[in-house]
């Protein structure tokens, strides 16, 4: 009776073990299991990829050469409910956060109410993207690295106003994840270049399923200053032992259309052969990709058309996908492309 247990036991673990090893080889043969079976994007980046890492290919890029730059909102990351999550961030601070509403400028004020106007009425205000950027610095002036992080962190806990299932900071597009893993995996070095201020991109990466390192993530820039530095030129004053680094309350430049070439060159040092985004914002980066680069490149654009899962806008997805013709840029369909975008247990309200 004993043997025959054990021989039953020992059958059910050999088979436990085969659907293991068929899950794992399943998951290894479709690093893009997200993405639909005939989405052309997909199957470019593996034919791409098969060509770049094939040492006999004349389209061979060492591994040292092999850098993707990703913009972060409705690229990887939801880009409006109803706007950006850093526009947002600062409505919160200036019109609702009890610590800080009546401390605020009535700069900072104006420029929120611009924002509302903009989320409720689909008001345009011309300069608003700088505006903010000066907001959220001065806003958050004199807090250390590490409390504009916590205040983001808990930011990120509040619901999504449009979905049922998701929290702020919850809103990275699951196929889209799965391509950085997928760089990652062939030796890629993958970069964000957003608009977004770069501790706040830090901040949403934070703890999430992104898996990039801060240095990795580059943004619109605020300045930092030391503690005691007070209002002493930064050459003339020495960091000491009890200082700590705290934001200068300064807005320096919004990283945008050709400042992400420009970010690019000074802070990774060379030209991309991969680049993904979304928006006219991004259409330096993808042209400064693609533009004679030494190496086979690509530039793929995502086409915000899902208005069932996702806040989509068919108008503007429609003008990207004429665009990607325009420029030879492969477009993403979130509405075709993708099986899912936020997962099964997110619903669009």
């Amino acid at each position: 009776m004993k043997k025959t247990f054990s021989l039953i036991l020992a059958l059910l673990l050999m088979l436990v073990t085969l659907n293991v090893f068929a899950e794992e080889e399943a998951s290894t043969s479709d690093p893009l299991s997200l993405w639909t079976e005939d989405a052309v994007a997909k199957e470019m980046l593996i034919t791409y990829m098969a060509a770049i890492t094939d040492k006999s290919s004349e389209d061979y890029i060492p591994p040292i050469d092999r850098i993707a730059v990703f913009d972060l909102d409705g690229t990887l990351f939801c880009e409006t409910d109803p706007n950006y999550f850093d526009y947002t961030l600062l409505v919160h601070r200036v019109l609702e956060d009890p610590d800080y509403k009546d401390q605020a400028s009535a700069f900072e004020r104006e420029t929120a109410l611009k924002i509302v106007g903009q989320n409720n009425y689909g008001l345009s205000f011309s300069g608003l993207e700088v505006d903010h950027g000066k907001c959220i610095a001065s806003s958050f002036a004199g807090m250390t690295l590490e409390e504009f992080n916590n205040y983001i962190q808990e930011f990120k806990k509040l619901p999504m106003p449009s979905y049922d299932g998701m929290n702020r900071g919850d809103g990275w597009y699951l196929p889209m994840l799965q391509v950085v893993e997928y760089l990652k995996a062939n030796d890629f070095t993958v970069y964000i270049v957003s608009g977004t201020d770069r501790f706040i991109v830090r901040g949403i990466a934070y703890d999430s399923p992104l898996g990039l390192p801060p240095r990795n993530i580059i943004g619109s820039d605020e300045t930092v200053v030391a503690s005691k530095q007070g209002n002493e030129d930064g050459l003339n004053y020495v960091f000491v032992d009890d200082d700590v680094l705290i934001l200068g309350g300064d807005f320096v430049v919004k990283n945008l259309k050709m400042n992400k070439v420009a970010v690019i060159i000074q802070e990774i040092g060379q030209q991309p052969v991969l680049s993904f985004g979304n928006s006219t914002g991004d259409a330096s980066m993808a042209e400064y990709v693609t533009s004679n680069n030494p190496y086979a490149s690509m530039a793929f654009m995502l086409c915000c058309d899902d208005t069932v899962r996702e806040n989509g806008d068919e108008a503007k997805a429609a003008k990207m996908f004429s665009l990607c013709e325009n420029f030879g840029w492969v477009p993403i369909s979130m509405r075709d492309d993708w099986t899912t975008i936020y997962g099964d247990g997110v619903m669009k309200k």
